[in-house]
């Protein structure tokens, strides 16, 4: 018996803790909009319902569609849409309804309570996962790097190092297989803005002594909804942090993204969340703030871009991220710029003693 009690307990806890895993966005898009289907359909069998509750159908079809326009979720636009779920139901409780009732009609507004539980499942895991991401001690990946970065062996002159800054399309950088015999370090993190990499700057770009930083930042600023002044202003203090440490900056201009993969997996939709006009409005920025400083700008854009102003589909398999052909691209770009900007110290040959 006590086994018995014992598997039960270890059952109702793995299903709590799967329960707390929110719903990908997708998910939570396809369960939202199935929701409002049903609040329409049984509306339709209960005439007072359909009536009254009409006001809040239309409540919850508004914060779908303005988490579809954000495409992503969002915890206040989640309540509004649990709340005005809530009242449906408690409304549905009370309006008097036809009988017999018919049987679809109960099968329907069964599966809206099931909806229901679901939607508020998700919601307490939203808010679960902001108060992780408030509470997280290492909100910039400190850790990430920390151990190889007391690896690392002293500078030489004649190979200057350089630290690539970055996100996602840093990191997934292979330098060692498109840059032999240099002395170049990858500090790329998926996912990071600009805030995140300045948070790095000391532990993972000055305490290295490198000659120079190239920063390759800003696309998941402008997928996230950041302000492009913010975006500026963070690339500005990362430059200034760089140089006041006598750390040569390069900026790289942001990469063109494009929806041509869009129909093999529907998150390769990639446009929406970074528009092309946001992309080419920091660009220019970037682009000038160089030229005012005098600082290095490496331009990826010019060669990865096509005739319609997207990424080349042959050159990223998912419309963001650079695939080795796109790699293979960029790399005589940045080593164009790296050489021009700091040029290796030739070694001076050792005094022979007679």
């Amino acid at each position: 018996m006590q086994r018995v009690r014992f598997g039960l307990a270890a059952w109702l806890l793995i299903a709590s803790l799967a329960q707390a895993r929110a719903l990908s966005n997708k998910e939570a898009f396809d369960l939202y909009g199935r929701t409002v289907q049903l609040m329409e359909s049984t509306a339709v069998s209960v005439p007072e319902l359909a009536r009254a509750g009409a006001p809040i159908t239309e409540n919850a079809r508004q914060a779908l569609i303005a988490m579809r326009a954000l495409d992503r979720q969002n915890t206040g636009l989640t309540y509004t849409f649990l709340t005005n779920l809530r009242g449906y139901l408690t409304l549905a409780d009370v309006v008097p309804k036809p009988s017999p009732f018919p049987e679809e009609a109960s099968r329907q507004f069964s599966e809206l309570r099931d909806g229901l539980n679901r939607v508020e499942a998700n919601f307490r895991a939203l808010l679960d996962q902001r108060e992780r991401d408030l509470a997280d001690p290492d909100r910039d990946r400190l850790s990430r790097y920390a151990e190889d970065n007391g690896r690392l062996p002293p500078t030489l002159p004649a190979k200057p190092r350089v630290v690539f800054l970055g996100d996602s399309i840093t990191d997934f950088w292979r330098l060692n297989e498109y840059f032999q015999n240099r002395d170049f370090v990858n500090r790329g993190i998926s996912g990071q803005t600009t805030g995140q990499m300045l948070g790095r700057m000391k532990a993972d770009v000055l305490d290295l002594k490198p000659a120079a930083v190239l920063v390759l930042a800003g696309t998941n600023d402008i997928a996230r909804g950041i302000p492009i002044g913010a975006i500026q202003n963070n690339l500005a203090m990362i430059a200034d942090l760089a140089q006041a440490h006598h750390i040569v900056p390069l900026l790289a201009s942001v990469l063109p993204v494009s929806d041509y993969h869009k129909d093999e997996n529907p998150a390769w939709e990639v446009t929406r969340r970074r528009p092309p006009e946001t992309i080419r409005a920091l660009n220019d920025w970037i682009q000038r703030f160089c030229r005012e400083r005098n600082y290095t700008y490496v331009d990826y854009l010019s060669d990865l871009i096509d005739q319609s102003g997207f990424l080349r589909a042959e050159l990223a398999n998912d419309g963001l991220h650079p695939n080795s052909g796109g790699y293979r691209l960029m790399a005589p770009i940045a080593l164009a710029a790296i050489d021009k900007a700091v040029p290796a110290l030739p070694v001076k040959p050792k005094r022979r003693w007679r």
